[in-house]
């Protein structure tokens, strides 16, 4: 079995599911079919995929155990940033110069890719451009300035701005920073609305989308096969699209990436005033600790904020209370306010943070260890396997050359060994 292998078979109670006004139900796999390509997971990674696929005129079915967006694609905290969850230097070092510029590059074009699908589609959920990291400590902010230097020398993105403490403290009511770094081509968004619009979008394209369909089991070979406990779809073409819930399908997989816990709260409405005067200009906030914040305000005036982080895969004790007080670190003023939602999830990180994409077989492909930054980045990840399994293969294949280890420790001990890592890390945050 897999470390978390439990699926749900509905939506948890989060603020996401509660500002949707309508999630659609569809289907359970029933029997045998055939496709030109079956992908598995229905998170924004093999919704994107699909899409993609169905716009190239293949045959597409997509098999989701659960419902869809169920998992990190509909709770997470609905950031849109540059980049990937490793730093730029990790993927100069397997890559080489070249190609970590034009992983750069692909990293903004996975944001373009949202603002054109929300456009094409008239998918009604929430996008605002305006990102913010938030240095809590002078050396923090240091960095952030290198990083803004190099960005313009090495890469030619100029679309950031430095913000030192007096400048961050007019924008963002918070007395925790010693300055920011803002791009104003990064975002937030609500992410369950993104992937039911995406998926929308993909049926009327063409693709078959099954929900509370797990799959058992897959064959490879020349006609791989997904089969469900009431049915099979043959195709030419397969891709693994689960994430943290590859468990059994593909072992060697599942042992390069941990699922990680995170957990956001929302409060009541603040009004638009009081809202307004936390962030003035509605930019989503992440800062730069190795145990972060992050937070942004919500189409209804809400603050949704987000943190921490579990190993353990057990939400911390008295979750809402415990998130308040995290938040109450960022805006003290918010002390009278209620919390009225709070949740967690899991994301899937990679031991170098950097993304985990290739093939198992000519004909099996694979995209996980988004490692937080998949809002965007699983578009991205969802073009390069359409563009790859129709014959177009180079952009996907540059992230195959990034070597992932498995984590130690193998199943029994890997847990234990992040947690004094984390602790470790966290050490450092407050240095």
């Amino acid at each position: 079995m897999a470390l978390f292998s439990h699926i749900q078979q509905a939506h948890i109670d989060s603020y996401y599911v509660a500002s949707t006004a309508s999630i659609p139900d569809w289907p359970a796999l029933k029997g045998n079919t055939e496709a030109d390509v079956c992908v598995i997971g229905g998170g924004l990674a093999g919704i994107s995929t699909a899409l993609n696929l169905a716009e190239r005129g293949m045959s597409v079915v997509l098999l989701e155990g659960s419902k869809l967006g169920h998992a990190a694609s509909g709770r997470n905290g609905g950031q849109v940033i540059n980049g990937y969850a490793c730093d730029i230097d990790t993927l100069r070092q397997a890559l080489g110069d070249d190609a970590a510029k034009a992983a750069w590059d692909m990293s903004l074009e996975a944001i373009d890719i949202i603002d054109e699908r929300v456009r094409r589609h008239v998918i009604d959920c929430d996008w605002q451009r305006g990102h913010v990291v938030a240095a809590v400590k002078a050396k923090k902010f240091d960095e952030l300035a290198s990083w803004k230097e190099e960005a313009e020398s090495r890469y030619g993105y100029h679309h950031y701005q430095l913000w030192d403490q007096a400048t961050l403290r007019q924008h963002l009511a918070s007395p925790r920073y010693a300055g920011g770094l803002y791009d104003s081509q990064g975002g937030h968004i609500h992410p369950l609305k993104y992937a039911l619009g995406l998926a929308q979008a993909a049926q009327s394209a063409g693709v078959r989308i099954f929900e509370n369909s797990p799959v058992d089991r897959i064959d490879q070979g020349s006609k791989p096969a997904a089969h469900t406990a009431a049915g099979s779809v043959r195709c030419k073409q397969l891709v693994l699209a689960a994430n943290v819930f590859v468990g059994k399908l593909a072992p060697q997989l599942e042992s390069r990436i941990m699922p990680v816990g995170t957990y956001c709260i929302t409060t009541e409405p603040l009004g638009v005033e009081r809202a307004r005067s936390l962030i003035d200009s509605n930019f989503a906030v992440a800062d730069n600790q190795f145990v972060l914040d992050y937070y942004r305000l919500t189409a209804d005036h809400r603050l949704l904020f987000g943190g921490k982080v579990s190993y353990s895969g057990l939400p911390p004790p008295n979750l809402k209370q415990a998130m308040r007080a995290d938040m109450l670190r960022v805006f003290p003023q918010l002390d009278d306010v209620k919390i009225d939602h709070g949740w967690g999830g899991f994301v899937d990180i990679t031991m170098n943070r950097a993304p985990h994409w290739g093939r198992l077989a000519p004909n099996i492909y694979f995209a996980q260890g988004f490692s937080g930054h998949g809002v965007a980045v699983t578009g991205l990840a969802g073009k390069l396997i359409a563009e790859a399994i129709a014959g177009e293969s180079e952009r996907f294949e540059l992230f195959g050359k990034i070597n992932h280890r498995p984590f130690p420790g193998g199943r029994l001990l890997r847990m234990p060994s992040l947690v004094l890592g984390m602790a470790w890390y966290r050490m450092l945050d407050y240095l």
